[in-house]
């Protein structure tokens, strides 16, 4: 998995009904883009640090730069 900071985590809901979740990538703690990677959760604002699982998938930002 590879993301940059403004990147975006969609995580899916492991049980019924608990949905996706959603969080910007605001640091990159591995290299070259790979995890563990800080994350500001849409939800409620929280940040935390995060390794992602197989239920994981990183929405590129597009028209950066």
């Amino acid at each position: 998995m590879h993301a940059v900071v403004g990147d975006h985590v969609l995580v899916r809901g492991r049980n019924l009904g608990t949905g996706l979740r959603r969080g910007e990538i605001v640091e990159v703690r591995g290299t070259d883009g790979n995890p563990p990677y800080v994350v500001r959760w849409e939800r409620d604002g929280h940040e935390a640090f995060f390794v992602p699982g197989p239920d994981t998938a990183v929405e590129h930002e597009t028209g950066a730069g």
